[in-house]
């Protein structure tokens, strides 16, 4: 696994998956506009490193995740199915039959110590320290016109619950206000937020930390959906095949990731709040302007020579496209350890995540899609989820054209369709009142005489599989088409 930023960097360069910039481009809109049609291009477009970054002499890396195979090469696997087993298998190892198995575990048990971070006393991220640096330092982007101004855009904020010490490590957009401030956009719902809140009210300070650029492992950890109390470092652990090393702050009472390429040490004002926004949001539109806590510099520790690594987001598909899809893989075991009739799960890049869900089910008894439904709605963060389709196992939930002819060929709206009330993500634009309103669930399965379908249900339009064959023969011989069917095979 790649033992830093640069490390995971110099490998992309090696496969020619990362495009070096020259070129003097500026980081008010420039660094952005190209990176946007980058991620635009077929399969995300390559990475991208900006040596010359207008003003700055620290080179901006960004993209760095935006394809299959780069996340992929960041969390070390060949496909994000093979992760999913892995976990699948660590989560339900085989119960052993005698000492010979038990002993076959031990390399099993030893695995999960391994994922314990551990501290050191020398860290990279600390060559250069700056009790009186300034955020100007640093090539931070303004991403789009209007807005509010420059943004950290992949920052891993480490806080500890005040009451009982318990880490959390999110990523929260952070407006720069000045040299020695920044907005923290902590949405009500995250954990970053519930820390602050504890905080505010034993009227005390909250101590943060902030790491830019460190292994891709903890890059991706720090996104992930991760149940509360669960620590990310103990998911990056696993990822990254080793220990995470941390390092303690010079000026905060916190520990931060020892390879990351800068740390900013700081800490926020109960009470304190300061307008923030708009910002150009995942959703593709902006997220409006509103008050937040205020993130008060003490100190930047960083690398001698450090790499600023951003990201971007905005109408999809982008980098956080591809960071999605590794959450919707490696959670999806775990999500099957609650709801075990899921076969597969989809979130679609144009649905930004919690906007639509298609979910496959082997489906048992009547009403059953309705249950995965309100299931779903009840579970972490699933229930930001606006719009969920669930159909039979038979139809592959990662082909949306599939599930499209399916939905529009299985649902009739009157009988189909259930709607609810709930708690809505905070970016959500739609509803009338902030972070509450509608979502909607749509059965798209086969129905059942038991659900009340009296009629005889159609069969899909199919060949034999006979004629099937022979004609992938033919039609690779006349139009040099390859000799493998990409058509349905015979479901019904």
């Amino acid at each position: 696994m790649h033992a830093d930023l640069k490390d995971f960097i110099d490998d992309l360069d090696r496969r020619g998956w990362v495009r070096r910039v020259a070129e003097p481009v500026s980081p008010n809109l420039e660094i952005a506009a190209v990176t946007d049609l980058a991620s635009k291009s077929p399969g995300g477009g390559p990475a991208l490193l900006f040596e010359q970054p207008t003003g700055f002499d620290m080179p901006v890396a960004i993209n760095l995740f935006g394809s299959l195979d780069r996340i992929c090469l960041a969390l070390g696997v060949a496909s994000l199915d093979d992760l999913a087993r892995e976990i699948d298998k660590l989560m339900t190892p085989p119960a052993p039959t005698g000492i010979f198995d038990a002993m076959k575990m031990l390399p099993l048990i030893g695995r999960l110590t391994d994922l314990l971070p551990k501290t050191v006393k020398d860290a990279p991220c600390q060559e250069v320290v700056k009790p009186n640096g300034s955020l100007d330092e640093l090539p931070i982007l303004t991403c789009w016109p209007e807005d509010g101004g420059r943004y950290i855009t992949f920052p891993m904020v480490f806080t500890k619950d005040p009451d009982t010490g318990v880490r959390n490590i999110g990523m929260y957009r952070m407006q720069v206000f000045d040299g020695r401030t920044t907005g923290m956009h902590w949405q009500r719902h995250k954990g970053g937020a519930q820390h602050y809140r504890i905080a505010e009210r034993l009227g005390k300070r909250l101590e943060v930390a902030v790491a830019l650029g460190a292994e891709p492992a903890l890059c991706y950890s720090a996104t992930a959906p991760m149940p509360e109390g669960l620590d990310e470092l103990l998911l990056a652990g696993f990822l990254a095949r080793r220990r995470i090393e941390l390092v303690k702050c010079r000026t905060v009472d916190l520990e931060v990731p020892a390879q990351a390429n800068i740390v900013l040490e700081g800490y926020v004002e109960p009470g304190e709040r300061r307008r923030e926004g708009p910002f150009g949001d995942h959703t593709g539109f902006y997220s409006l302007a509103d008050d937040f806590p205020v993130f008060h510099l003490t100190c930047i520790t960083m690398r001698r020579k450090p790499i600023y690594h951003t990201t971007i987001v905005g109408i999809p598909p982008m980098e956080d496209v591809y960071l999605g899809k590794a959450s919707e893989r490696i959670f999806l075991p775990l999500i099957r350890k609650t709801i075990p009739e899921i076969v597969d799960m989809h979130f679609p890049a144009e649905g930004i995540f919690h906007n639509l869900v298609l979910i496959s089910i082997d489906k048992r008894y009547p009403g059953h899609a309705r249950k995965i439904m309100n299931a779903c709605w009840g579970l972490g963060q699933l229930m930001f989820s606006k719009c969920i389709v669930v159909v039979d196992k038979d139809v592959n939930v990662q082909d949306e054209r599939e599930v499209a002819w399916v939905a529009g060929t299985h649902v009739d709206p009157q009988r189909d369709i259930q709607f609810t009330l709930g708690p809505m993500d905070d970016l959500e634009n739609a509803s009338d009142l902030p972070a509450y309103g509608s979502k909607m669930g749509i059965d798209a399965t086969r129905k059942w005489p038991s659900e009340g379908f009296t009629r005889e249900w159609p069969t899909r339009v199919v060949t034999s599989e006979e004629a099937g064959k022979r004609a992938m023969a033919i039609w690779a011989r006349v139009a040099g088409a390859p000799k493998t069917n990409p058509g349905r095979d015979n479901r019904s």
